[in-house]
């Protein structure tokens, strides 16, 4: 596949900004260029707070950075050949400027998988391999399902049809209210983390913002829509993001006909590649890796974080103030 990655949604700057109000944040883009090349590197900065105040503890403002929700981290934009360890090396020198004028302590980076950007910053970052994510190839196969799905997923998929299931796919939608309440209501039944809870104004960004990105996929059933999917879109890359089924309707298993109707809008479309996301662990056995296995038994992508300290001595003095040498939550003083 050869995917247009580097314009893919999750470079998209009006993401960072809708998800740096999520993270109490400022979405930032660095973009540093010499006679070697180009990168661009987009991130959130957040201030760290301290529960008696920094003043109290004798520090100036001090920020951290994060990937905005989802995949991204610094990008090379264009190099020439033979001069790639140049250009890092400078890019390397230029942001740890840029962090010590802005009194960055550290910075967690969610790598972008099908990018495999973090290949290129190893000897910037502390890599780590979290998990696989999920593909569904649509452009190397004429028939993705019969591909890509297993054979249990095909099998639900003809009985969704056979029970009378349809599905519909609305672009560019006026509003995302009637997907947040199938979502709350599949959140509240798998008694989700708070922070899976995305507020009114959270979908509402979306589609003020950046309509053309949004794809919202419905399952009908007796003239009543039981199972949503909110996907994103870019050049050649679907995104699933979030779904979500009414818990009368569990029974039918609507959840495998969104996702077939959305290979069968995809590939007719012209996209190259379904990105499913992985697990919400490592594990080969994560029960949400599983499920999303089933839509690409051949497609699947290496997921690295990165961390990075920028300021050690800062760094040291903030996890001694908070108490938290023993996590190995990154950053620690934020555990």
């Amino acid at each position: 596949m050869n995917i247009d990655y580097k314009n893919d949604i999750y470079f998209d700057s009006r993401l960072g900004e809708i998800y740096a109000k999520l993270d109490h944040g400022k979405f930032q883009e660095f973009t540093f260029e010499n006679a070697a090349g180009k990168i661009r590197h987009q991130f959130i900065i957040r201030p760290v707070e301290l529960e008696n105040g920094l003043a109290g503890a004798d520090l100036e403002a001090c920020y951290d950075l994060i990937t905005p929700y989802g995949y991204g981290g610094p990008m090379i934009l264009d190099m020439l050949p033979g001069r790639k360890e140049e250009l890092l090396a400078a890019f390397a020198e230029a942001f740890q400027n840029y962090c010590r004028e802005h009194n960055i302590v550290s910075e967690f980076v969610r790598f972008h998988p099908i990018a495999n950007n973090a290949a290129d910053f190893s000897s910037i970052y502390d890599l780590e391999l979290f998990n696989h994510t999920v593909g569904t190839n649509l452009s190397d196969y004429d028939d993705p399902v019969q591909e890509e799905f297993s054979r249990s997923a095909r099998k639900q998929i003809r009985r969704c049809l056979r029970n009378g299931l349809t599905f519909s796919l609305e672009e560019y939608p006026d509003t995302l209210e009637d997907f947040a309440e199938v979502y709350y209501q599949t959140m509240d039944r798998n008694d989700a983390m708070e922070k899976y809870y995305f507020d009114s104004s959270y979908f509402a960004a979306f589609v003020e913002t950046m309509p053309d990105a949004v794809l919202k996929c419905s399952v009908h059933y007796q003239g009543k829509t039981i199972a949503m999917g909110f996907y994103l879109r870019s050049q050649d890359l679907l995104h699933t993001h979030l779904s979500g089924t009414l818990s009368e309707y569990l029974y039918l298993s609507p959840a495998y006909l969104l996702r077939y109707g959305l290979v069968q809008w995809g590939k007719k479309q012209g996209y190259k590649l379904i990105h499913n996301g992985g697990g919400t662990s490592g594990k080969a056995d994560d029960s949400l890796y599983v499920f999303k296995k089933r839509f690409g038994q051949n497609t699947e992508f290496d997921y690295y974080i990165g961390r990075k300290i920028w300021n050690e001595d800062l760094y040291r003095r903030l996890v001694e103030l908070t108490g938290t040498a023993g996590t190995t939550f990154f950053p620690q003083y934020r555990c």
